[in-house]
């Protein structure tokens, strides 16, 4: 595993031990020894993990981290806050200032590298989504990334998994008003229960008489609808080997018993505020795609939609010998339409024409904005026979019932040419079948338009 690991520390000797320790992974390292370096590198370079010391002079450990996780640029990497204090008030402080994990010196190595891989995962997952989200966007990228999920009001969804009572009623009390709280004793109910539940957070004791607490955390890992939501290990003094199997198997953090109240609260604040953060990056990907297919004006797919599908449903159609048909329709005198009451009223006749003909085909027919006012419909598993009487029921249900425009209802007569085509037996192609469909509607046009019009060959 190949990633870029900061070490920030004012003390040489600190910065080369883990240096040594880092390199020994493969890791590449960079150092800073004081506050304001450590934030100038993240800024300017490819930073995957930061490991920060807390006592530094002029501005601490605390005051760096603030301030990386409050720019959107650097917000996302995540921050290992390393020093020899061990109070819970200071783990909590570093974890309230935005840290990922906070560890006591003296580290050991294997937790310690076992946390850095854990965090550069999920630092490439992010920086994943970040990139196709900036690519793909028309805004950019930092209107979205400067929102502070961490601040959002909502209460977080959180599953407790842990089969002792006593157990549940202290975490019960401390999460009272601060989480939206489902607990099950049973894992094998709270397996199923994750996976039909939206959580935002699953809590799993380690404490089960009977059942391995980390075959529930590889089954949540391995399933699509939980693979992405954050696990806390709720463990017991001594078991720092199946935290370290834990975190390889994919879980995002840990508390030790006996469970402080702040620490709990602010390491749960931590998983919500990430998963957040990358729930938003995944929904703006997948919007950005649904706008770069979709017409905005209609709700129906566009032409780039139109272009890569068409060839897969004809390379279907032509392997299972099944027909496949094709109907382009074009509003009659659409121009006089916008010339006599304006691109709103176009607009207007261009949505109803897309409701109206998405409601008179099926819904595994392919109905696109072709551009301007014309309209494409593709038709598996339908000849040339049914695709032309379709489109006959079309033409007539725009031209019997008048179109409503403005705000005054205003009603006007919309007619549609239509020309269809179907796939030929032997040799045909997408743009053979394209262009006798366009041939048709040519004819249609030049016929006295409000018709339709076949094409066999």
């Amino acid at each position: 595993m190949t990633a870029r690991i900061l070490v920030v520390d004012d003390i040489p000797a600190n910065v080369r031990l883990l240096e040594v320790r880092l390199l020994a992974e493969y890791f590449e390292v960079l150092t800073a020894t004081n506050g304001p370096d450590a934030i100038e590198t993240c800024e300017n370079g490819k930073v995957d993990v930061v490991l920060l010391d807390v006592m530094m002079p002029d501005m601490d450990g605390f005051e760096v981290c603030r301030r990386l996780k409050s720019d959107p640029a650097t917000s996302h990497i995540p921050v290992v806050m390393i020093t020899a204090l061990d109070q819970v008030s200071d783990r909590v402080r570093g974890l309230e200032a935005g840290a990922d994990d906070f560890l006591t010196k003296p580290v050991n190595d294997l937790q310690l590298m076992t946390r850095v891989k854990s965090l550069v995962r999920l630092k490439s997952l992010t920086d994943e989504l970040r990139l196709r989200a900036s690519t793909t966007r028309n805004i950019g990228i930092e209107e979205l990334l400067s929102r502070n999920f961490a601040s959002e009001d909502t209460t977080p969804k959180v599953l407790l998994i842990d089969e002792r009572k006593s157990s549940v009623e202290r975490i019960q009390k401390m999460l009272r008003d601060r989480a939206d709280l489902d607990v099950t004793g049973d894992p094998h109910a709270g397996f199923f229960q994750a996976a039909e539940t939206p959580y935002e957070c699953v809590m799993i004791s380690t404490a089960f008489a009977d059942f391995d607490p980390l075959r529930l955390c590889s089954q949540l890992r391995s399933l699509d609808r939980t693979r992405f939501v954050p696990i806390i290990l709720l463990a017991e003094e001594g078991e720092e080997e199946r935290l370290i199997r834990g975190l390889e198997l994919g879980i995002n953090d840990y508390l030790m018993r006996p469970i402080d109240q702040q620490e709990l609260t602010a390491r749960l604040r931590t998983q919500v505020r990430r998963k957040r953060y990358n729930d938003q990056l995944r929904a703006s990907v997948t919007q950005t795609i649904e706008m770069a297919v979709t017409d905005g004006l209609t709700g129906l797919h566009n032409r780039r939609y139109l272009d890569s599908h068409l060839q897969t449903l004809f390379d279907r159609a032509v392997a299972r010998r099944r027909p496949l048909s094709v109907m382009i329709t074009d509003l009659d005198r659409f121009k006089s339409i916008n010339d006599a009451h304006g691109h709103d009223g176009g607009d207007e006749v261009l949505r109803e024409f897309a409701r109206r003909l998405r409601k008179n085909v099926r819904g595994i027919d392919l109905a696109c904005r072709f551009g301007g006012e014309e309209f494409v419909v593709v038709m598996p598993d339908t000849d040339g026979t049914v695709a032309e009487k379709v489109a006959e029921r079309i033409r007539a249900e725009i031209a019997q019932k008048p179109f409503a425009i403005g705000a005054d209802g205003q009603t006007i007569e919309v007619t549609v040419s239509v020309g269809v085509s179907s796939v030929l037996k032997g040799v045909d192609t997408v743009a053979a079948l394209m262009k006798r469909a366009d041939l048709a509607l040519y004819e249609a046009k030049s016929g006295g338009r409000n018709r339709v019009v076949a094409k066999a060959a």
